[in-house]
């Protein structure tokens, strides 16, 4: 018995150091995304932004996409809890245990969580010979012409493959999804007119709605946008699609069992970077709303993915679509 208590001081006395010493070496961020895509966006401004309240510390930048984010968060959950992998995710955190089959990890446990980093809202655009000028008479087109309707996306899992389940299931209306490999394709052929509407992140259609080649109908945020370019935009649900919200957030975590001493560490420096001006200013560049609420703080970061696990699950699976 002495034993084991003498082991467990000794265990304990060289985890301190650790957390102690954290970080010594450089950080790997997992983007479980290809490289230059929004997220991937995110996760380097968010490094440079970690580096200081870290202590100047390396922070790398690791792309390992697929399978609607699972692989590279498979990576993360596999990793030696120690804080120098961390993974950065968006809203396909809280999707992977219904889109994805056989998930070789648990999303509610085998990670520590350690707070949202942003929000990016979505918009509704449409091809540039739509008939419809605003979302009333869009609303009319689509029951008009049910059943007839090209649904564009950038694959399965992503945000836009989201936000059209959604937007279907709101308006009880069936489309035909054309998935496309990412999303500059997808804006290519709705310019084009070979597809009728998308959904997607400011981040990817603000270009397109400025130069006009495309018809902007609303936000899926819960207010108006206060951005000069769309904030005469509606929001859905203001335009009746009631409880219509979806924002494309993004989260850092770290595996599970990571010292909690380590993980505090992290989070401090994230709610420093958080505030980092510069840091803002990148981020309201990319449409993206720095977050600053509950959800910066583990316990409300992970209460919040609990609750969108339960948002999204009904959804995905009433349209059976799986990401393998």
């Amino acid at each position: 018995m002495k034993k084991l208590l003498a082991l467990t001081a000794i265990a304990a006395a060289v985890v301190g150091a650790h957390a102690q010493d954290f970080p010594s070496k450089p950080i790997n961020i997992v983007v479980p995304f290809a490289a230059g895509g929004p997220t991937d966006r995110v996760a380097r401004d968010l490094a440079e932004a970690l580096r200081k309240p870290l202590g100047g510390v390396s922070i790398v930048v690791d792309n390992v996409p697929g399978a609607g984010s699972s692989i590279g968060a498979a990576k993360v959950a596999r990793a030696n809890p120690d804080g120098y992998t961390l993974l950065l995710n968006h809203i396909g955190m809280s999707t992977i245990p219904t889109l994805v089959r056989n998930v070789p990890f648990k999303v509610e446990t085998d990670f520590e969580y350690l707070g949202i980093v942003n929000d990016v809202p979505m918009t509704l655009i449409s091809k540039p010979s739509m008939q419809a000028n605003n979302y009333k008479e869009l609303s009319a087109w689509i029951a008009a012409n049910k059943g007839k309707i090209n649904l564009g996306n950038a694959g399965v899992g992503s945000a836009s493959h989201l936000c059209g389940l959604l937007f279907q299931t709101a308006t009880k209306t069936e489309m035909t999804p054309v998935p496309y490999k990412g999303t500059a394709p997808a804006i290519t052929d709705l310019i084009g007119g070979q597809i009728d509407l998308l959904c997607d992140q400011t981040t990817n259609t603000s270009p397109q709605i400025e130069a006009k080649k495309v018809k902007a109908f609303a936000v899926t945020t819960n207010k108006r946008l206060t951005t000069p370019l769309l904030k005469d935009l509606p929001t859905l649900q203001e335009s009746g699609l009631k409880d219509f919200q979806v924002t494309i957030w993004h989260g850092l975590y770290a595996p599970k069992g990571t010292p909690a001493a380590v993980t505090k560490k992290i989070n401090d420096a994230l709610k420093v970077a958080l505030k980092d001006p510069d840091f803002i200013k990148k981020q309201e560049g990319l449409g993206a709303v720095v977050a600053n609420d509950g959800r910066v703080e583990p316990d409300g970061h992970k209460k919040f993915v609990v609750a969108e696990i339960a948002k999204w699950s009904p959804i995905i699976k009433a349209a059976g679509v799986y990401a393998d």
